[in-house]
């Protein structure tokens, strides 16, 4: 493997799990939409008809535990990237310890630490 390929392999990882963190960005819009349409069928309805503020409240209750489950994994994946960003750095680091040659083309024989 060269470093350049080291390379392109790293950015597309992270262009990937930037990704699906905009995606996870958007159910949490979902739920955060569903939640306000359950506070507002409680609100209007609290009083006058119970169909609608159970419903009301149901998604309020749907919209608040999507709204925490994407939440966290959005803040777990944000935590991945940096993790697999600081390792591409860590292993630039390795490389040019043991190889000192600047050209990007030679192969690489990275030695793991674990």
């Amino acid at each position: 493997m060269t470093i350049e390929e080291m390379q392109n392999g790293y950015k597309k990882e992270v262009d990937y799990q930037k990704h699906m963190l905009r995606n996870l960005g958007y159910w949490f819009q979902l739920f955060l939409t569903i939640s306000a349409i359950g506070l507002a069928l409680i609100y209007y309805f609290h009083t006058s008809m119970l169909f609608f503020f159970i419903v009301g409240i149901i998604l309020m209750v749907i919209g608040v535990l999507g709204m925490f489950t994407f939440g966290y994994a959005s803040w777990r994946g944000r935590k991945n990237v940096d993790l697999v960003i600081k390792d591409y750095e860590n292993k630039l680091a390795e490389i040019k310890k043991i190889d000192k040659n600047p050209i990007s083309t030679e192969k690489i024989k990275y030695r793991s630490n674990n």
